[in-house]
């Protein structure tokens, strides 16, 4: 199971300390940012076990990281317009 979260973590080192007290509470998840990405991306993976998201959102409010699941669904596509329409 992924999860996958928009954040406003802004910089390496508050993504590594974030990393270092979720990886302490949250042993069995593979987690991880991209901080590249527009959103600040928060990755949460467990091949075992569910992720369990009221946990992980509370810590993560705790720890003043405001994060917003990212659907699954993909994004609309363009709808054309016609320039005859314009």
């Amino acid at each position: 199971m992924v999860e996958v979260y928009s954040t406003n973590v802004e910089n390496q080192h508050q993504a590594n300390l974030l990393l270092q007290h979720l990886g302490a509470l949250f042993p069995a998840y593979e987690i991880n940012f991209d901080l590249e990405d527009c959103d600040n991306i928060l990755r949460v993976e467990s091949a075992w076990e569910t992720i369990d998201k009221r946990r992980l959102s509370k810590h993560l409010k705790h720890l003043g990281v405001v994060a917003q699941v990212l659907s699954d669904l993909p994004p609309c596509p363009a709808i054309p317009v016609a320039t005859e329409d314009l």
